[in-house]
């Protein structure tokens, strides 16, 4: 379910005046039942009255859609919903699940200057340890094991982008028959560099400055790997 531009302020009856042509069997009970079940939350008016934003709208013909297309029981919608709150995207196929969203290239390793930040700025995401294994190729063992060797850390029972970007990259290697208490090599190594570019942030460092200055340190490291890889053929 892509998310419904802002705005809009509907009644009730103008919900199902725009719904109706694809749903017929609409009544203003159904809405109001699927209101109480926590499936749509719309606002209120002064006098008291339920209004319905655009995004509002967009839930409630997904919930109708995944009832009357996909047989989706209210615990699955339900689940569905929180899983798009939380940034995941919608799957191909009628009986799909939300996925975490897929690889995106990393600016710090391609050649031009890395846009500022407010132009490549992401969506919020928060995923299960579940939806992490699902979106990286891992099993829930082999995630539990990144987290406590600390390579990816929860924050309030989720993990956040960043994380799932971790696991992909750590399923290549654990491939390969490595295990999450190798891949710690590469953490120490990361919170060292971490460390200096927080200097050189310290020194008045920003936004694109900062990201160029990974860049550098992840072409140096890569430099330094191929020297070190290069003595032992």
């Amino acid at each position: 379910m892509p998310p419904a531009p802002e705005g809009g302020s509907h009644t009730v009856g103008a919900v199902l005046a725009l719904l109706r042509e694809d749903f017929p069997d609409l009544t203003i009970s159904k809405v109001r039942f699927l209101d109480a079940e926590g499936l749509v939350s719309p606002g209120r008016s002064p006098s008291g009255y339920r209004r319905y934003s655009n995004a509002d709208l967009d839930r409630l013909r997904f919930v109708l859609t995944a009832q009357r297309d996909r047989f989706w029981p209210l615990k699955v919608i339900r689940e569905a919903l929180d899983a798009y709150d939380r940034g995941l995207q919608p799957a191909q196929g009628l009986d799909a699940r939300p996925v975490p969203p897929p690889p995106a290239g990393d600016p710090a390793l391609s050649t031009p200057p890395s846009p500022p930040e407010e132009e490549r700025a992401e969506p919020p995401l928060r995923l299960t340890l579940a939806e992490v294994a699902r979106g990286s190729g891992l099993n829930e063992a082999q995630v539990r094991d990144l987290a406590g060797f600390g390579l990816i850390t929860p924050d309030a029972g989720y993990f956040d982008r960043q994380a799932l970007v971790v696991a992909r990259s750590a399923a290549a290697l654990m491939a390969r028959g490595l295990g999450a208490r190798h891949l710690r090599t590469f953490r120490l190594a990361a919170e060292r560099e971490a460390a200096m570019v927080a200097q050189l942030r310290g020194r008045g460092g920003r936004g694109t400055e900062s990201e160029q200055v990974v860049g550098e340190c992840l072409a140096l490291h890569l430099a330094l790997l191929r020297a070190q890889v290069a003595l032992h053929p």
